[in-house]
C-alpha cells in the first residue's frame, strides 16, 4: 500500500533499551513480556496516567508510568486495560511499586502483559517517576543532536558530491542512506545507484503515478513484498515535474533519513537543471544548506517567510507553483503551520505583501544579506513573524538607514544577547516551560496577556506566572519600555 504524506516526519525518538539499561533509574524489566526486539520499541516521551482508560489521549510510542491507582481488580478488566493500552501504541508501560499501596507486581496485569505483548516496567520505590521523564526527555535531546549532526555532514557532503554531477551525487544520496537510488523521468530511470532494481517492480511503478498525481511538494511510502521499504519524493524545484526521486532499503526511514532525503532531492533538482541561472541558484542553495562563509557572488538576497492568515492547511499544498509565480522565485517551499519560506533577489514591493495577505497568506521580508549569511536571515524571519502575527499585517526588516545593526558588530551583538538572556536559558535547560519563547511572544504582543496566551496555547494565568518568573530571573521590571526594547533586541539578536 502507498502512503503519501505531505511534510517530512522528523519526531525523535530513543530506543526503550535507553530507559531499561540507565543505571541511573532503579528499573527491571519483566523478562516474560519481552518479545524479541522489544527494547528496540521507540520511545518518544514518558507520560504518567492513572486514568482508568488513558488510551484515547495517546499518541503512541510513549513510556507509560503508572502507580495502579486506578487499577481495577478483576482479571478481565485488568486484560481489557492492556489490551486499550496495547491498541494505543504505547511502547512499555512502567508500574511504580508503591508502600502501602502496591508493594508487588499485581499478578493480573503481569498475565495480561504477557498475553498481549506489552512490555511491563518494574519501576522501584526509589526512582520517581519525574526522574524516568527527565531521563527520557534528556536522551531524547542527545537523539536531535546526533540527529542534527548527521544531517549538517550528509548536507555537506551531497552539496559537495552535486559538482560531480547527477550520478555522483545518486551515488553519494545512496551511501548517506545506505539504500538504492533511482533518478525516475518518464519512464526511465536517469540515474541510479547501489543497486536499483530495473525495471521498477509494480509497487514502485504505482508509488510514482501516486506522486505524480499530487500537487505540491510530498513523498509517498510503500513495501515491497520482500520487506524493502521505499520512499519517493519529486526533485526540488519541480515540485509537479516528471522528475522523482526514489530510494529504497530493508529498514524503515526515519526524520533524519527523510531530512537528508530532502536535501537530495533539493540538490538533483538543481543540478538538473539547464539554463543561465542555475550556477546563481546553486550558490544560493549551497549557501542555504551549509551556512558556509566564502561563496561566491555579489548579489543580497532576502528570505520571504508566510503563515497562513485565516486559511485552512489543506490550502499550502495547492499553492505551491502559485507562490513561485508570485514571488517569481523557484526557490519556494511549504511545509506545516501551514507555512512557506522562499529566497528572492528582489524584495516584494508592500502592494505585492497585502496581495499575499488578502489571499490568505501574512508575510515577512528579511534584510538583504549575502548568500553565505541566509541562515542568519532565517533566524531573523522567525522574530519578524511574531511582530507580523501581533500587527497583524505584512513586516519588512528594517530600512537600512533606520536599523542599528549596521552600527554593532555581530559579535558584539551575540555577546549581549548570550549575557542578557542567560538567566532565562538556564532555567529553560532545568525544566521551566520556555521562558525564552513566552517572552518572545508577549512582547510581540505588547505584553497582551490573552493573545499571547492564545498564541502559546496555555492559560492567561500560566502567562503572567511565566513572566513573573521571568522578572526575577532577570531582575527587571518588564513595565519599563526600556528593558522591554533591550530585552526585545536581545531576542532579536540571539
Amino acid at each position: 500500500m502507498t502512503q503519501t504524506h505531505d511534510s517530512v516526519d522528523s519526531e525523535v525518538n530513543v530506543p526503550l533499551r535507553a530507559v531499561v539499561g540507565n543505571p541511573e533509574l532503579a528499573i527491571d524489566p519483566v523478562v516474560e513480556t519481552l518479545r524479541p526486539g522489544a527494547l528496540d520499541a521507540p520511545v518518544r516521551w514518558a507520560h504518567v496516567s492513572e486514568l482508568r482508560d488513558p488510551a484515547p489521549y495517546l499518541l503512541g510510542a510513549e513510556l507509560l508510568l503508572t502507580a495502579g491507582v486506578n487499577l481495577p481488580v478483576e482479571p478481565a478488566e485488568v486484560d481489557h486495560y492492556v489490551r486499550r493500552l496495547v491498541d494505543g501504541g504505547i511502547s512499555a508501560l512502567g508500574f511504580g511499586l508503591t508502600p502501602g499501596a502496591h508493594e508487588t507486581l499485581p499478578p493480573p496485569l503481569r498475565t495480561a502483559c504477557v498475553r498481549h505483548g506489552l512490555p511491563l516496567l518494574v519501576v522501584l520505590p526509589r526512582t520517581p517517576f519525574l526522574a524516568i521523564s527527565q531521563a527520557v526527555s534528556v536522551a531524547l535531546a542527545e537523539a536531535g543532536q546526533r540527529e542534527q549532526r548527521r544531517i549538517a555532514v550528509a548536507r555537506e557532503a551531497l552539496t559537495r558530491a552535486a559538482g560531480d554531477g547527477l550520478g555522483e551525487l545518486a551515488s553519494a544520496l545512496a551511501g548517506r542512506l545506505r539504500a538504492w537510488v533511482a533518478l525516475v523521468g518518464v519512464g526511465d530511470v536517469l540515474a541510479a545507484g547501489h543497486g536499483a532494481p530495473s525495471p521498477l517492480p509494480a509497487e514502485v511503478r504505482e508509488l510514482v503515478a501516486t506522486l505524480r498525481s499530487g500537487r505540491g511538494i510530498r513523498s509517498a511510502t510503500t513495501e515491497l513484498p520482500d520487506g524493502t521499504q521505499v520512499v519517493g519524493q519529486p526533485v526540488y524545484p519541480q515540485a509537479t515535474a516528471s522528475h522523482l526521486i526514489v530510494v529504497g532499503r530493508g529498514s524503515r526511514f526515519d526524520g533524519a533519513d527523510r531530512a537528508i532525503l530532502s536535501v537530495g532531492a533539493s540538490l538533483l533538482g538543481l543540478a538538473g537543471r539547464a539554463g543561465s541561472d542555475a550556477a546563481g541558484l546553486g550558490a544560493i542553495a549551497t549557501a542555504l544548506l551549509l551556512g558556509e562563509t566564502g561563496v561566491a557572488g555579489e548579489d543580497e538576497h532576502r528570505l520571504v517567510a508566510g503563515i497562513a492568515y485565516r486559511r485552512g492547511p489543506d490550502q499550502v499544498a495547492a499553492r505551491y507553483d502559485w507562490l513561485r509565480a508570485r514571488l517569481d522565485t523557484p526557490l519556494v517551499r511549504t511545509r506545516p503551520g501551514p507555512r512557506f519560506d522562499a529566497i528572492v533577489v528582489e524584495a516584494p514591493e508592500i502592494g505585492d505583501l497585502d496581495r499575499l495577505r488578502a489571499d490568505g497568506w501574512l508575510a515577512v521580508v528579511s534584510s538583504p544579506v549575502p548568500a553565505e549569511r541566509l541562515p542568519e536571515a532565517a533566524a531573523e524571519v522567525e522574530l519578524l513573524l511574531k511582530r507580523a502575527s501581533a500587527l497583524e499585517r505584512p513586516v519588512v526588516a528594517e530600512a537600512p538607514g533606520l536599523g542599528l545593526d549596521a552600527l554593532i558588530t555581530p559579535s558584539a551583538a551575540a555577546g549581549f544577547a548570550a549575557k542578557a538572556l542567560a538567566p532565562l536559558r538556564e532555567l529553560d535547560r532545568k525544566g521551566e516551560r520556555e521562558l525564552v519563547e513566552t517572552l518572545r511572544t508577549w512582547l510581540a504582543h505588547h505584553g497582551g496577556w490573552d493573545r499571547t496566551a492564545a498564541e502559546l496555547g496555555v492559560h492567561r494565568n500560566s502567562v503572567r506566572h511565566r513572566i513573573g518568573q521571568i522578572e526575577r530571573a532577570l531582575q527587571v521590571d518588564l513595565a519599563d519600555p526600556e528593558i522591554r526594547m533591550r530585552l526585545w533586541f536581545a531576542l532579536r539578536w540571539s
